[in-house]
């Protein structure tokens, strides 16, 4: 589980006296318990690693928005702090599947739902989530999504 590997990974920063990479795991597994608190109100989730992507993939997507705009900032040691960050997060993560294999998903997707045009987008997405969630940066796929289905 990717629980282990983080619980892990963080003995091991704090026994090679790691700060920078023992201060992010501590993040990581910090958003984690946040989001247990906030599934205890909610249905059961069948799937405990795929509750742990879904915070990881968020923390990546929330600093490479911090990144952006740090370097627009002209604040370049925050931007590198910040990449540092979301390769320590990205270490957690499921291969991504590439862009040849999400349109040959998309494609079979359209196909197996019969999607033939823009307002089936949301089934499209819905069943990509569903099998591939894990795997896929679902921004991105939506627009390969878009340019399959107009």
């Amino acid at each position: 589980m990717i629980r282990d590997d983080i619980k892990a990974a963080l003995v091991t920063a704090m026994k090679s006296g790691d700060k920078e990479t023992t201060a992010t795991i501590r993040l990581i597994q910090s958003a984690i318990k946040n989001r247990d608190i906030e599934a205890r109100t909610q249905s059961p989730v069948a799937d405990d690693d795929a509750l742990v992507v879904e915070v990881l993939q968020k923390m990546v997507k929330q600093r490479r928005e911090s990144i952006e705009l740090y370097e627009k900032g002209g604040r370049q040691e925050l931007a590198d702090a910040e990449a540092k960050e979301v390769a320590v997060i990205e270490r957690f993560l499921p291969a991504q599947m590439s862009e040849d294999e999400t349109k040959a998903a998309i494609e079979a997707i359209k196909s197996e739902t019969g999607a033939s045009g823009m307002k089936d987008m949301g089934r499209v997405m819905a069943e990509l989530k569903a099998r591939h969630g894990t795997q896929l940066d679902m921004s991105k796929a939506s627009g390969l999504v878009k340019a399959a289905l107009s």
